[in-house]
């Protein structure tokens, strides 16, 4: 494999008024002009706060017991999530994303004189999120399609079956640190617009499932994922 750790250098994140509109939770269908109109507003806004990063690594799973996946150097993951997405994985992905804490500074600071503003900011920033996280799945399965390895479901701590509590584990196998990413006591990751993930890559794994196929809520969930 590859060496890692690795900082990754993430490009410049293009968003469109849809995209900000989803970000809020808005279906671009029933949106009114004047949500449109400040997605657009939010757009020219979000480009100069954006600082987009993510540190990836890839480690060897030793070995798999029930829900207890131990990694190479001692670690392990626990629970039922987790061992679920891992299941079959020889190796594992491990990546922490971010965009920085400028936007949701800017967000917290125009609350008060432009709350729709501020809303539409901050749905650019969750976009934005989740765009950078797609180019970090994309090359964690390049990763896995140069060694001949499938690559399974993402799986993120303190999704149901796997407690957040587990983002400590993941935060030492990574140095989360270099892109401004920590962690408070209760777990939540610093800048708020950062997230955290794992995916397993072996010779049969595929990307089919997603843990919103797994979770009690999936049937009213705003942000369900589809495969």
């Amino acid at each position: 494999m590859t060496e890692f750790p690795q900082t990754l250098q993430i490009g410049q994140i293009s968003l469109d008024t849809v995209d900000v509109l989803r970000g809020q939770g808005i279906d671009e269908n029933r949106a009114r002009p004047a949500l449109w109109a400040s997605a657009e507003e939010a757009i020219e806004g979000a480009s100069d706060l954006l600082e987009p990063a993510a540190v990836l690594g890839v480690l060897s799973v030793q070995s798999f017991q029930h829900e207890t996946i131990e990694l190479e150097g001692g670690a392990s993951f626990e629970g039922s999530l987790v061992a679920r997405a891992l299941a079959g994985a020889e190796q594992v992905g491990l990546a922490v994303c971010t965009i920085g804490v400028r936007l949701e500074e800017r967000v917290q600071g125009l609350f008060a004189e432009a709350p729709m503003l501020a809303m539409a900011l901050d749905g650019a920033g969750v976009a934005a999120l989740g765009k950078v996280s797609d180019t970090v799945i994309a090359e964690i399965r390049d990763v896995a399609e140069q060694h001949g390895l499938g690559s399974g479901m993402r799986a993120q701590p303190g999704q149901e079956g796997w407690s957040i509590g587990q983002q400590k584990v993941l935060f030492s196998l990574v140095p989360a640190d270099e892109i401004g990413v920590r962690l408070t006591e209760s777990y939540l990751m610093i800048p708020r617009k950062s997230v955290s993930f794992v995916i397993g890559m072996g010779p049969d794994m595929r990307p089919d499932a997603v843990a919103c196929d797994f979770c009690s809520k999936r049937s009213r969930c705003p942000w369900r994922v589809e495969a």
